[in-house]
């Protein structure tokens, strides 16, 4: 009896890692489990993951900054080719142009995976000089509008993009950064300590400093409370502020760098007993939800909450979090609730994995 050949679906990033998770762990996990042969092309995995529906097209690592970031695009316009897949997915904006010529010379569908809007990005961080931001993400934004029609779906990381993002009307489905549990995970956090993290990307627009001040202070009434980083980098120099920064304290460690594996995000949370999530203040970053915050209320973390009306309303049902004035934090009193505070009254619902699979898979199905 001949085998029936699987459908070939490739999803490919720039800068991320082949086993980044929500192309590996969740989109690649699901499509693989409903028949599809899956290729991730990326960075390097770093924990040399396998799975036999999915196979990791690593690229070599490159500087943000470099000719090689250029190059890479022809290496996965070539894989693309050579692969046929179906369906080709791209997670950002980098790789419009090889996913239009692949839709051009083979026929097949594109898919266009909204992980961020660039536009605000390049305008509200310093990843560029002031100067040329404006002219960089009026570029990319054009990019993105005139190109829209050789898509055949957006799928957006966040569900205020489904507003923001004009070019992506009616073609966009809101498939957000939700958190597939592994089969194995279980939380043991320490009695020995009190430990609190601060896991994801490491950046000034995503509030370390601001964790640091509040370990500093809860730590000074409370000699039990430690601190872990363990994130993504993106810019060497600010790894290095931080690592400087928190050299006279020993309660805080740091775990960083160009990647970390999210097998090492998850152990983080297994261990720890609270998880911080601050972002200042920001247009790139108001209405967003973070993926950490998605992870620990699925891992039923107990949070210690920026107010943002949109993060609370997230958390309040389930009595996850304490909600902190980070420009006033009170440590006595945040440390009583610490102790007091009767966390996840009841299980977190709608904020993992399957609540965005089946809606993602049929998406896929309805266009292949």
């Amino acid at each position: 009896m001949q085998e029936i050949k699987k459908r070939r679906i490739l999803l490919a990033s720039v800068l991320k890692p082949a086993d980044e998770p929500r192309m590996f762990e969740r989109m690649g996990q699901s499509l693989a489990a409903n028949g599809y042969e899956v290729f991730i092309a990326g960075f390097p995995s770093s924990m040399g993951k396998s799975l036999s529906a999915i196979h990791l097209l690593p690229h070599k690592k490159f500087k943000r900054i470099s000719l090689a970031r250029i190059k890479v695009r022809f290496k996965i316009l070539k894989e693309a080719f050579s692969i046929r897949p179906e369906v080709f997915i791209i997670s950002t904006h980098e790789l419009i142009g090889v996913a239009i010529l692949y839709r051009i010379f083979s026929g097949r569908k594109i898919v266009y995976d909204v992980q961020e809007d660039y536009w605000k990005n390049i305008m509200y961080t310093r990843a560029w000089p002031i100067v040329i931001r404006p002219l960089i993400a009026y570029m990319v934004r054009l990019k993105e509008t005139v190109t829209s029609p050789f898509f055949s779906k957006f799928l957006l990381a966040e569900r205020c993009y489904e507003n923001e993002l004009l070019f992506t009307k009616r073609k966009s489905l809101i498939v957000e950064n939700k958190c597939r549990v592994p089969d194995n995970f279980f939380r043991q956090p320490s009695s020995n300590n009190v430990k609190l993290i601060f896991t994801g990307t490491i950046a000034e627009s995503t509030g370390v400093s601001q964790a640091i001040e509040l370990t500093k202070k809860l730590h000074a009434v409370d000699p039990r409370i430690q601190l872990q980083i363990i994130g993504h980098f993106p810019q060497p120099r600010y790894f290095q502020k931080i690592e400087s920064e928190i050299a006279a304290y020993s309660f805080i460690s740091l775990v960083g760098g160009d990647f970390v594996s999210h097998e090492k995000i998850m152990e983080a949370i297994g261990s720890a007993h609270f998880g911080i999530v601050f972002y200042p203040s920001s247009p790139h970053t108001k209405n967003k939800i973070p993926s950490k915050l998605y992870e620990y209320l699925t891992c039923q973390l107990p949070i210690l909450l920026q107010d943002n009306k949109v993060w609370v309303n997230l958390c309040q049902p389930f009595n996850s979090a304490i909600v902190i004035d980070f420009a006033r934090i009170d440590p006595s009193s945040t440390l009583k609730q610490m102790r007091e505070k009767n966390f996840y009254s009841r299980k977190a619902e709608n904020v993992d994995w399957q609540s965005e699979e089946g809606k993602f898979l049929s998406a896929i199905d309805s266009i292949t």
